[in-house]
């Protein structure tokens, strides 16, 4: 196997579809099966399975999309590296991003930027994928941080990483459920972003219904006042609340029969050369997202169940009166 065949892999696995990973790849379908098949042969294990509306990752494929998504991310951060022009970063860039990565992504970003590149002047505007994608072809930001974005000529697209939309609901009881189905996510009345609910409502066609939304709220904080304040439900990308999350403070469900995936690019202008100080944010970015990724926060995080913690400190203090008697 090749970085090619490692590139297709990874493509069709994100799409969840080889017809849909040829059609944005620009590659015959063959090809892509024909590199599936020496990935699987020189592993000696099988990582896809073909199924009648695209394809499933075994459990071998998903350890595998990780270790490749790895490898990748970091030869193309060490291609860039190399390739970046030796000037000094200086000037104004305007970073476009979407307010779920925003609070993540943006402070680590911008202190790294101040200490490495002090002549750099940033401008951050947040707005919805499509929006920025727009201002991106119109000139009026440098680059941006979308997700899920339309693939054209004009646009140069590298993938970030690629994280799974689960519903968020206030602190439930433990064990009271484990996952949605799409016939009950389309039940449950949801707060969410626009950019979400274009992803909610395309997953909810597959069975012929619509999503039950009530509230649109543009910004994120006021959706986790309202989970932290017991109301409502929503469905986001793992990523935008995953520390309330792992402290108990939301109690989040993957969605089991759709494709709830949102993957963040990195996007400029395809016409436009890179100046260095674009080049330097660029790279600062992408190194970030990479240290987000190695502290998990783009996985559901393991919520120890409370009792077995119980049950382990009951056990160690009944052993410890043993050894005193």
């Amino acid at each position: 196997m090749d970085l090619r065949s490692l590139t297709y892999f990874v493509k069709i696995a994100t799409t969840g579809s080889i017809t849909r990973a040829a059609d944005q790849l620009g590659v015959a379908q063959s090809a892509l099966s024909r590199h599936v098949r020496i990935v699987e042969d020189d592993l000696g294990i099988q990582l896809l399975v073909r199924e009648p509306r695209g394809v499933r990752l075994t459990g071998a494929g998903l350890q595998f999309l990780e270790h490749c998504q790895r490898v990748i991310r970091e030869l193309t951060l060490a291609r860039e590296e190399l390739q970046i022009r030796k000037e000094v970063p200086r000037g104004n860039v305007v970073l476009g991003i979407t307010s779920t990565i925003s609070p993540q992504l943006l402070p680590p970003s911008i202190e790294r930027i101040q200490q490495q590149c002090p002549d750099v002047i940033l401008r951050v505007v947040e707005g919805l994928s499509p929006t920025l994608c727009d201002a991106l072809l119109n000139g009026n930001i440098d680059l941006a941080v979308v997700q899920n974005p339309p693939m054209t000529r004009g646009l140069t697209l590298r993938p970030l990483v690629s994280e799974p939309i689960v519903v968020l609901l206030p602190p439930q009881p433990r064990n009271a459920r484990r996952i949605f189905t799409l016939a009950e996510l389309a039940n449950t009345s949801l707060i969410v972003t626009a950019g979400v609910r274009a992803i909610i409502a395309d997953q909810l066609r597959r069975i012929d219904t619509k999503p039950n939304i009530t509230i649109e709220i543009g910004a994120i904080e006021p959706i986790r006042q309202l989970l932290l304040r017991g109301v409502g439900a929503t469905a986001l990308p793992v990523s935008t609340f995953h520390e309330d999350i792992r402290s108990g403070r939301i109690s989040a469900y993957p969605i089991v029969d759709g494709d709830f995936q949102r993957t963040l690019y990195l996007a400029h202008p395809a016409e436009h050369r890179h100046s260095a100080t674009v080049a330097e944010v660029s790279r600062i970015l992408v190194a970030e997202t990479n240290a987000l990724i190695e502290r998990g926060i783009f996985k559901l995080p393991v919520i120890p169940d409370v009792r077995d913690e119980n049950r382990r400190a009951a056990s160690e203090a009944k052993s410890g009166r043993r050894n005193r008697g």
